[in-house]
């Protein structure tokens, strides 16, 4: 046996030539457990093709696949790196250096502008990945930006959130991005302009409590997990059982919270007419 393993075997191996298997070739669903090919993973736009569980996407990810060709990225404007020295475990500053380098995103937003399916549009993307999205000043800069370029375009704003709410780090400065963005909402819509809210998994916290939950068509993604406290808070709270589903994007559409629920591979297209809906009167 081991004459077998030590030498034989080894032998073969040099004669065939030793196959090098990529890392991450298949991934499981966290929902139904079954296996994937990455390539089928990446064409179905991280949707299980087994059970139709939505996996988390990247910022980045969100703004390729909706605008066309994937846009073009704007540069957010810099805020103060750590405003209030906070420490924790470890520095502010440290986590977000780490946070920095293993997404390679300089905060929890992208923006880019483009068209989607030859409609413009300004596209902002919350990045789940830093951070968990807490919303801190460079997000509610960042959503700013992306309202005040809308405007000088004449373009229509799209927001897609992903965030388990304020940056605690940052602490009052990071609450009062709440009042900031809803201000960059009302400037989009008092510029007659359309802005749409698309919620993913997660949107809870004070993105909820704010420009989230403020758009003139409200869509999530299916199963998408959305509210302001965990839903174990609210049962303490309110001393009650809380009915199957709740705060998931299907309950919150049956009871009037969300104007639709729309999959993955469809909301391309469905962001494209609502858009030609939306500004039909001033093509007109």
């Amino acid at each position: 046996m081991n004459w077998l393993s030590e030498y034989v075997r080894p032998k073969i191996r040099t004669l065939l030539g030793r196959r090098e298997i990529p890392d991450h070739l298949w991934h499981q669903c966290p929902s139904c457990q079954q296996m994937i090919f990455e390539r089928d993973l990446e064409r179905g736009l991280k949707v299980c093709p087994h059970c139709g569980h939505h996996m988390r996407a990247s910022a980045a990810e969100r703004l390729a696949w909706t605008l066309d060709d994937g846009g073009t990225r704007i540069e957010l404007p810099k805020v103060p790196a750590d405003p209030l020295r906070f420490r924790d475990t470890k520095r502010y500053a440290d986590r977000l250096k780490e946070a920095r380098e293993k997404t390679h995103l300089p905060d929890a937003l992208l923006v880019a502008h483009g068209t989607i399916a030859g409609h413009k549009a300004v596209v902002a993307a919350m990045a789940f990945e830093f951070m968990g999205g807490s919303m801190g000043a460079a997000v509610g800069e960042g959503i700013l930006a992306a309202a005040q370029l809308a405007v000088l375009q004449a373009a229509p704003l799209i927001v897609y959130t992903a965030s388990g709410g304020a940056r605690m780090q940052e602490g009052a400065i990071s609450l009062m991005q709440m009042p900031r963005t809803v201000i960059a909402t009302r400037l989009v819509k008092e510029a007659g302009l359309p802005f749409i809210s698309v919620l993913t998994d997660p949107t809870t916290g004070g993105v909820t409590a704010s420009f989230a939950m403020l758009g003139d068509i409200q869509i999530a993604e299916p199963g998408a997990l959305i509210g302001f406290a965990g839903a174990r808070v609210i049962e303490q709270t309110v001393r009650e059982k809380l009915p199957e589903g709740f705060q998931r994007a299907e309950y919150l559409l049956a009871h009037g919270i969300l104007d639709a629920v729309v999959p993955r591979p469809e909301m391309k297209a469905t962001l494209a007419r609502l858009i030609s809906l939306l500004t039909l009167k001033d093509a007109a």
